[in-house]
């Protein structure tokens, strides 16, 4: 090694060793006695020491950040989940609270009815492609006295009558099909009628026969049970009018209803356990046109 560049190599590492020596010597000193090469060390070795300070703030800034998102992201998860239990919790309470409240109508009627009623609960709903209800089935408790032909009624009106028995059992026949028919009157002008499903497959209404053309009947009117027949007792609703095409004096209306209840949410029904009278008028239309 050439002295040049041993006496170089001595001088590196005596500045390199002088230097942190200086600054450590200018930043102990008090600020008051410090000379002009000590105000010049501190000078200079501020903007690195800021520098530094600034690098480290930022990285535990960045950590604490990313620290912060990791626990944020579990508690969001913790939310999530039962805000999902919560939405499911409300979601049951609203269908029982529903369910009461239909039971409770239910009960209303089971009392304002004049005659001895059994309970049941729907067991069986079937639809077609048309998304209409064809078929009903209730679990009546094996109750002896429940027998075909005994009219249905839930809190909203006539649902129909009893087709079959079989055990628990009831296959019920809907108010809009093609072989129900039931005498009824205008709640409002007690203009009388008889309602007769279409059994169509595409939607739920009735047609209403016999409305003579002297008689007021408009769109929108409610009609209920007239009474007669001693089937089904007086007042129960049964439709409602959706379309009146007037016929010239002699000549019945051409009346079409829409059914007062809706099938696809019957829940729980009542079947009345009246015997239909035994001389021809009392019994009901549909077992009249079945002799």
């Amino acid at each position: 090694m050439s002295p040049l560049k041993r006496y170089r190599d001595a001088a590196l590492v005596v500045l390199l060793l002088a230097i942190p020596f200086f600054v450590l010597r200018a930043n102990m000193r008090n600020p008051e006695n410090l000379n002009a090469m000590d105000r010049s060390i501190v000078r200079v070795t501020t903007y690195p020491q800021e520098l530094v300070s600034w690098i480290a703030h930022g990285s535990s800034n960045v950590a604490g950040d990313y620290l912060y998102l990791v626990d944020v992201k579990a508690e969001n998860e913790r939310l999530s989940y039962e805000n999902a239990r919560l939405r499911e919790e409300v979601g049951r309470l609203e269908s029982a609270q529903a369910q009461n409240q239909e039971l409770r109508r239910l009960l209303q009627l089971r009392q304002a009815t004049p005659v001895d009623t059994v309970s049941a609960l729907v067991v069986t709903k079937n639809f077609n492609e048309f998304f209409r209800m064809t078929r009903v089935v209730v679990d009546h408790g094996s109750s002896p006295r429940v027998r075909p032909h005994m009219p249905v009624v839930s809190p909203d009106g006539v649902v129909g009558s009893v087709l079959h028995v079989s055990g628990d059992a009831v296959d019920v026949q809907l108010a809009v099909d093609a072989g129900f028919a039931l005498d009824v009157e205008d709640k409002r002008t007690r203009a009388r009628g008889l309602v007769r499903g279409t059994g169509d497959p595409s939607r739920h209404w009735c047609k209403v026969e016999m409305v003579d053309s002297r008689d007021e009947i408009e769109v929108g009117d409610v009609l209920v049970t007239s009474g007669k027949g001693r089937w089904f007792p007086a007042g129960i609703p049964v439709a409602r009018v959706t379309k009146v095409l007037r016929r010239e004096l002699g000549r019945d209306q051409e009346v079409e209803a829409t059914p007062a209840v809706d099938f696809s949410r019957l829940e729980a029904v009542l079947i009345l356990v009246t015997v239909p009278g035994e001389d021809t008028e009392g019994e009901p239309r549909s077992a009249q046109r079945g002799k």
